[in-house]
């Protein structure tokens, strides 16, 4: 099985073209195997690039561990940049279709290949039962949330993946790796829940750390990002325009009055190889 490793703002994960080759017979035990950062790969997980009915190309996005996410935004941009470099859809305005819906991509190019990646990531869900979470409100605003024996006051937004958003004076090892999974975990989340750990620099500018369901802390989430930009304005700490610095990276982030959210970052192929064809075939019998 070919592969290439890509990523955007430093949240990497192991892409296969399935245009080209078909697709795994078991993705998400592939996805846990290609993943493992000392025996495997090495990811944040695993994306399938493969034909739409209804748009340029299809993405499907596993976490580490295995399980199916809706969305992913450094991951879509990455998708963008495989489809038009390598020849599949050579056009400067991309259809991506996701677990969340169809998403449009502007592409910006350098030496004619694709840079940075403008994503319209669509409107945020701010309905509580749709997130999917059982706080109450709706919009669920500042909403005390205890876990591990403290009090976190969350604003949750869905971008098309469930996101619980944290503003705090620091976003420390003790609060991400510490109450990270706890929150991922906690019962009012029925589909576990990704988790930001936002600081608010000055109106337009915040510095961050994501625990991501279902493959802990990685160094950028483009959903968290845009999800944190929404809970900055629900919240009146941001303004609608922020920049967020990440462990690996900046995105851009814009909230626009026709309220959708637009992401803009980099995108980077790194390696490309071949998984030995006995392991992909095999995969399914993984513990």
């Amino acid at each position: 099985m070919r592969f290439t490793k890509m990523h955007g703002a430093g949240n990497d994960y192991v892409y296969v073209d399935c245009f080209t080759q078909p697709e795994p017979p078991d993705p998400a035990a592939l996805a846990r195997r290609v993943s493992d950062r000392h025996y495997g790969i090495g990811g944040d997980g695993l994306i399938l690039i493969l034909p739409s009915a209804r748009a340029d190309a299809r993405m499907r996005m596993f976490n580490a561990d295995g399980s199916e996410s809706e969305m992913c935004g450094n991951g879509i941009r990455c998708v963008a940049k495989y489809v038009f470099d390598h020849g599949l859809c050579r056009k400067n305005e991309l259809a991506i279709e996701t677990g969340a819906g169809v998403l449009t991509l502007g592409l910006h190019l350098r030496g004619g290949k694709v840079d940075r990646v403008r994503v319209d990531m669509g409107r945020p869900v701010l309905e509580a039962r749709r997130i999917p979470t059982t706080l109450p409100g709706s919009p669920v605003v500042r909403v005390p949330l205890e876990v591990g024996g403290r009090t976190l006051e969350v604003t949750c937004v869905s971008m098309g993946n469930p996101h619980c958003v944290v503003f705090v004076e620091e976003p420390s090892d003790d609060l991400v790796l510490g109450l990270g999974p706890l929150v991922e975990q906690d019962e009012h989340f029925p589909r576990r829940v990704n988790v930001e750990f936002v600081k608010v620099l000055r109106p337009d500018e915040v510095r961050m750390r994501v625990w991501e369901r279902g493959s802990g802390e990685t160094l950028a989430c483009g959903t968290g990002a845009s999800a944190a930009c929404v809970a900055g304005v629900l919240t009146g700490l941001t303004g609608r325009r922020v920049l967020a610095h990440l462990p690996g990276g900046d995105l851009e982030l814009e909230w626009t009055e026709d309220d959708h959210v637009y992401m803009t970052g980099p995108a980077v192929e790194v390696f490309s190889g071949e998984w030995p064809e006995e392991e992909s075939q095999t995969v399914g019998g993984a513990a």
